[in-house]
Formats: structure tokens, sequence, C-alpha cells
């Protein structure tokens, strides 16, 4: 989808030149992109945040939870954030980014601090729910406005980067998890959130402009193409292939992905390690996807965002294979960064795939659609390794499902790319 061809889609709004720097962004459309990269860390933070704690509420709460009702309660965030994810693209459509953005970061923000004080297991549940659906309505509606305030040219680049801030919050969760849960407790965990409650949403209100999507082009019989906004016009032609394939395609990395951060550090202390040693093996993960987001951006860029996300998946899928033979703990250590560039980065290009292939009216429905659809797999990556483990098939069971997983990711990703050759090829492709 470099082939954004799209010229004939609405152009999306645009920061004025004026004041624009030799990269052509204007000043402000950069304190823009920063202030939405900063809540995408505080929204990696919190989703990874559980597989931190899961050790400690199964051990130190006194709730009863065992290792099935511990992923079930791991999924209650993906629930929230399938809800979020579809809902809040299409809000942004046609509400507005900013207004979205904001409402989303304060939902998260909001109940993630509040999880510090459940008293027990179901509400804590039903608290992370409520977390979920601000989680997930902010990855789409700030990649929705990210792409109409950064050049064509880098929109595939800077959405890829964006998604860096998910395993950078990540990262935080683990660096921070080593000392603080020891010394006070699962909960201040938790109690993170009250800086971006304090300080990140509070920049949001200052530096994210307003902007709502170009509508459609008028269509020949001189009617405006209402009927093409909305979820409806993704399921049809010329976008239904791709759609789904860019769904089902986002449910299996997802639930590779944050199967591997929910039970990444509970899996590593069954393999014998104590906690600090399973949140450093979080920590190369998250880092690992970091590394990810940065180099599939330059490789998607330099060779296109679908090639480079089937490589990406096949990379994890061979490293998450290599953990189930018992390698040596550097090897662990490299397998686990090699998961994390794989599973992450190709989470990343398929965004930037989903930003890059639709008009400006449809991109925050369209990233709205494959995030919402994807979130299935994380709603039962957690519930999946919870079962596995229960059903007694032991760690390697969970590396071998999520190792499956990043393996079908590549193969429904080279089908998007076939897909999209084929209707360029007929001239009824819209990138």
């Amino acid at each position: 989808m470099n082939h954004t061809t799209s010229a004939a889609a609405p152009q999306p709004t645009a920061a004025p030149a004026r004041g624009t720097g030799l990269s052509g962004f204007p000043r402000r459309s950069v304190l823009a992109v920063l202030v939405c990269w900063l809540l995408v860390v505080f929204d990696g933070y919190d989703l990874i945040v559980y597989g931190t704690v899961q050790g400690s509420l199964i051990s130190d709460t006194g709730w009863g939870l065992t290792k099935a009702t511990a992923g079930t309660i791991g999924s209650m965030a993906f629930v929230g954030m399938m809800i979020g994810a579809v809902f809040a693209g299409r809000m942004s459509d046609t509400w507005g980014r900013r207004h979205t953005i904001i409402g989303c970061a304060i939902v998260f923000s909001v109940f993630t601090i509040l999880c510090a004080f459940a008293p027990n297991a179901p509400v804590f549940g039903g608290l992370r729910l409520l977390a979920g659906i601000g989680l997930g309505g902010l990855v789409p509606s700030a990649n929705a406005l990210v792409a109409e305030l950064v050049p064509e040219k880098w929109r595939s680049t800077i959405a890829t980067l964006m998604m860096s801030g998910v395993p950078i919050g990540g990262s935080i969760a683990a660096l921070v998890g080593i000392p603080l849960i020891p010394a006070f407790g699962w909960p201040v965990m938790f109690l993170v959130a009250v800086v971006a409650l304090l300080v990140v949403i509070p920049l949001g209100l200052r530096y994210l402009p307003e902007t709502l999507a170009p509508k459609p082009a008028s269509t020949t019989a001189g009617t405006t193409a209402k009927a093409s906004v909305g979820f409806g016009s993704l399921l049809r032609a010329p976008y239904l292939g791709t759609s789904v394939l860019f769904a089902i395609g986002t449910l299996v990395t997802l639930f590779a992905w944050y199967g591997l951060g929910t039970w990444l550090p509970n899996l590593m202390q069954l393999a014998g390690y104590n906690l600090g040693s399973a949140l450093t093996f979080a920590l190369a993960l998250n880092l690992g996807a970091v590394a990810g987001s940065v180099l599939t951006a330059w490789a998607g860029t330099r060779f296109g965002p679908i090639p480079t996300a089937i490589a990406a998946a096949a990379v994890a899928a061979v490293a998450l294979v290599v953990l189930v033979t018992g390698p040596p703990v550097a090897v662990v250590y490299f397998m686990l960064v090699l998961a994390g560039v794989g599973t992450h980065g190709t989470q990343c290009l398929i965004i930037a795939a989903v930003a890059s292939h639709y008009p400006a009216h449809l991109r925050g429905t369209a990233l709205g659609w494959a995030l919402g659809v994807g979130r299935i797999g994380a709603v039962a990556a957690p519930q999946a390794g919870g079962l596995l483990l229960a059903a007694g098939l032991g760690v390697n069971s969970n590396f071998l499902a999520f190792a499956g997983a990043a393996a079908a990711a590549a193969v429904l990703i080279a089908a998007v790319g076939i897909k999209i050759k084929k209707s360029t090829a007929v001239g009824v492709s819209n990138v």
C-alpha cells in the first residue's frame, strides 16, 4: 500500500503549510502527533500491566483466582477494547477525532486507577472491561487523526512508529513492576495511570486539533454518497475482500501478541524463574516490539507494508517454535526479542496498510473495524492460555498456540497482497 493512488479520494484535513520544517510537518502537527503517541504509550502500559500483576492477583489477593479464571479476567479488558475500537472509529469519523481521543483517554485512565481499589475479582474484571472501552477506542482514533496531520509520503511510516508506544508502555510496566510490586503490592501498578489523567490529557486538550473526515465526493448522479460512509461500505465492493482479510489477520496477530503479553511473566514463573527474572523476559518481549516498530517502519517504507508484514509474522512464528525446544537462557531472550519484533511489527504494518488503503472518509471506520474484530483474538488469547495450562498441557502449549497464530497471520496477509494486486490489475483498486 505504498500504491496510495487514491487521488480520487478526498484529501485529509491538513494543517496549514505555514511554519512547516524541512520534513513538511507543521510544528503544531508535530506536537499533536507526539501527544497521540504519549497516549498510545499509556494505552500500552494499561494493556500490559495485567500480565505483570497476574501472579500477584492469583497468590496474594485471596480472591480465589485460578489460572483459568485469571485468564477470564485478563480477557475483560480486551472485550472492552473490542467494543471501544468498533464504535470509537465510527464516532471519530462522525464527531471528530479530538473529542473521541480525549474521551477515550479519560475513560481508560479513570477506570484503570479504580482497579487499584477493587475489593474482589468481579469488580476488578468489570473495571478492566470499562477501561478497555477507552483503550480500544484510542488507537484507531489517534491513528486516524495522525494520518490527517502528516504528509502522505510519511503516513505509513508514522502510523507504524505511532504503535511503538504500545510496547514502550509495556516495557515501562515490566520495568516499574520489578521494584514496585515487591515493595508496595500490585495496586500501585494501576495508580500510574494518574500521570495520564493529570499530565497527558491536558496536553491533548491544548495541542490536539479538531478534525472531521472529509465527506465523500459526489456521485455521478450528483448526490452525496452517504451510503458509502460507515461499516456497510467496508463489506461490499470494492472493499469487502480486503476488509475481511485485514480483520482476520488482525485477529490472529493480536491473539499472538496479547497472549504473550498477558501470560509471559506467569509462563516463565511456571518454568521455574522468579518474579524479577520473569518480568525481564517480558521486558525483552516488549523491547523487541519497540525495535520492531522502528524496523518495520523503515522496511515497510522500503519494501511495502504487506511483504514486510509477511516476513515479520513468519519471524515471530519461528521464534516461538524455537522456545519450545528448551534453548539456553540467552537464546530464550533473543527469541523473545524476535517474537516481539514479529508480532507487534506485524500489527503495526497492518494498521499502516489499513490507514493507506481506505479513503479519508472511511479511515477511522476501517481502523475501528479491523481493530474491533481483531480484538476477538485479544479476548480469546488470555482465555486460551489459561485453559491450556488448566488442562495440564504445560507452558509449551501456549508458545505453540501463539506460534500457530503468527503463522496464520503470514498466510492471511499474503492473501491481502494477492487480492490487492488482482484488484489493481483490473482497475478497481481504491489504493
